[in-house]
């Protein structure tokens, strides 16, 4: 047998699998694997749901007070619920103006307003003043007891300016008691006031729907925390 002969006959042995070949040894290989995908999706879908049904019985574990902490935080409650009596709010109130301005996480606004209840240099020294805070200085706004005490003092403010109407005050709190004071001119006063129609900037009108949502919740979720 001539030596080109005895190389075509090793070459015919070392060939590569046909392609059918090559397909079916990773689909072979791949089976376990999607059942393991499977399997630990499965087990993550259940965890999410054992988590929901646990929030919605209030039964928190350490998971399912992760979870909650995750889809709606809640920090300084003591600050919360001391500045809530001093100013006569309702706790879950004050959380979810936090929640709709910082989520609970100390930040500085491109416009400056400062803290987890966003509060602007102007409107502090304000507040400072309306309250008799002689010793405030802007840095302040950075201490969470500050940043709640003078949110909860102008959310206090507000609700007296609007003769009680918390939706109005919550609304003025996030575009500024000016232009409150024009939609409820143009709507013929606070009794024929509507937020959904009056309200002209999207904006507000879903801040203010948001913050009612979020109390709700903060209401049932958090009862014990805020002292509800």
């Amino acid at each position: 047998m001539s030596l080109i002969a005895t190389r075509r006959r090793s070459k015919a042995r070392f060939r590569a699998p046909s392609r059918s070949h090559r397909r079916s040894g990773r689909a072979r290989g791949a089976e376990p694997v999607r059942g393991r995908r499977r399997r630990v999706l499965a087990l993550a879908f259940a965890a999410v749901l054992t988590g929901g049904a646990l929030l919605a019985a209030g039964g928190y574990g350490p998971f399912e007070e992760a979870v909650r902490q995750i889809v709606l935080p809640l920090k300084h409650e003591d600050i919360i619920r001391q500045q809530a009596e001093d100013k006569d709010l309702d706790p879950a109130l004050i959380a979810a103006v936090i929640y709709e301005e910082s989520r609970f996480e100390d930040r500085t606004s491109p416009a400056g307003a400062r803290g987890i209840m966003q509060i602007t240099p102007e409107t502090a020294r304000f507040i400072a003043r309306k309250s008799g805070g002689s010793a405030f200085v802007l840095g302040d706004l950075a201490t969470p007891q500050v940043n709640i005490s003078y949110g909860s003092w102008y959310l206090r403010y507000m609700i007296h300016l609007y003769d009680g109407d918390e939706t109005l005050a919550v609304a003025a709190y996030n575009a500024g008691e000016t232009n409150v004071d024009r939609w409820v001119a143009a709507a013929g006063g606070i009794d024929d006031f509507d937020p959904e129609t009056d309200i002209p900037f999207p904006e507000t009108r879903d801040y203010v729907r948001d913050v009612a949502d979020k109390r709700e919740r903060y209401r049932e979720r958090y009862e014990r925390e805020l002292g509800l």
